[in-house]
């Protein structure tokens, strides 16, 4: 039986308009502009025998244009690979730009390539990407964050609560980390006292506060009966997360912005969360971020990936540990299928694959594309 290779790629840059500009406490604290648009990279991946696999990585803010740059450069390394040889293909990929690093903008363009080939495997073998990797279970619980940035009026606030209940979501993330700190307890009190003391309710500082603030609004947060406080603290101090998570009953959760395998040993090792949160198409893919969510599992720690839902649930649903999915809707024009949500949880896709197909409206928002290979 002949082997079957990689003989066509597709490779699209997509931008995502928002429908309200986005602004966290990175906006309110003078460090970025309001987000108005998020840069998709979709990677089609197609064999010889016709098989056809879709891989995603994205970016905010900056950095769309340099990952589909990346992406084109190092495409034609995958042409003529056995897709079913992922790890090997990672690596041929990583070292095809080995000369601008392993983490970073680098391994995100390749995360795209990653994700569209386990979506093929999945896909060939007839299989959603969760019963692949060996699905732990066919629901996750999940939370919504798009509902609680910064620019909502607190009524708006309340008002946005009230339907992610509705729509069967288990929790409710509000952004906090503003420069008057006042704000976030009464706008964190208020969300508390509206849900009840039994309701999920987190909180995420976007990386805003320095190590005394953060202490100190712990201790504060502390009556609110958290799930967690996530980003406190830079994305990279790993010992001050690992100070707070001492400290505090609080749990501690961060991880979204580490883009590499070594990075969130870093944070593992030194105990720097209680909750770590990676994100597959930050990483570098599926293959790296099954290796964090290994090393995770073994220290104790619960996974709670970022971002990018329509991918996480399948990873999350074959974790061990109970593992939490967040609820984002900004991507749902991007696909004709939909995800379903009950009783606080996300439902898993039993389609093969990843279970999403590109919309008209993604072909429509497409800025680039580039072809390899042959395409059919």
């Amino acid at each position: 039986m002949a082997q079957d290779t990689v003989t066509g790629i597709r490779l699209r840059s997509v931008y995502l308009p928002l429908k309200t500009p986005i602004s966290d406490a990175k906006v309110l604290t003078g460090r970025q502009k309001p987000m108005t648009e998020i840069a998709i990279l979709f990677c089609e991946v197609e064999t010889g025998d016709g098989h056809r696999g879709l891989g995603i990585s994205y970016a905010k803010r900056a950095g769309g244009p340099g990952q589909f740059a990346h992406a084109c450069e190092i495409a034609p390394a995958l042409l003529g690979e056995d897709p079913s040889d992922i790890a090997k293909a990672w690596d041929k990929l990583a070292w095809a730009g080995a000369s601008v690093g392993r983490s970073g903008l680098a391994v995100q363009a390749i995360g795209a390539f990653d994700v569209a080939l386990w979506d093929l495997k999945a896909k060939r073998a007839g299989l959603s990407l969760a019963k692949l990797l060996g699905a732990q279970r066919d629901a996750v619980r999940c939370y919504n964050t798009s509902g609680g940035f910064l620019h909502t009026p607190l009524d708006e606030l309340l008002v946005n609560t009230d339907r992610s209940r509705e729509k069967g979501i288990g929790g409710i993330k509000l952004k906090v980390g503003q420069p008057d700190w006042a704000l976030d307890i009464k706008r964190v009190s208020r969300v508390r006292e509206h849900l009840g003391d039994a309701f999920p309710l987190m909180v995420d500082a976007n990386q805003q506060w320095d190590r005394p603030t953060a202490m100190r609004m712990g201790r504060i947060f502390e009556q609110f009966n958290l799930i967690w406080i996530e980003e406190p603290l830079d994305c990279y101090d790993a010992a001050g997360h690992a100070a707070l998570a001492a400290a505090l009953d609080t749990p501690i959760a961060t991880g979204e912005m580490l883009t590499s395998v070594s990075e969130h040993w870093d944070f593992i090792r030194q105990n720097g969360a209680d909750f770590l949160m990676p994100d597959a198409p930050r990483v570098g893919g599926i293959t790296p971020y099954l290796k964090v969510a290994t090393l995770a599992e073994f220290a104790g720690l619960t996974i709670a990936p970022h971002f990018s839902m329509e991918l996480h649930i399948h990873l999350a649903a074959a974790m061990q540990r109970e593992p939490w999915v967040e609820h984002f809707e900004w991507l749902e024009p991007l696909f004709n299928e939909r995800l379903e949500l009950k009783d606080g949880r996300m439902l898993v896709p039993t389609r093969p694959g990843l279970g999403i197909s590109l919309s008209e409206q993604a072909l429509a928002w497409t800025r680039d594309s580039a072809g390899f290979g042959s395409l059919g």
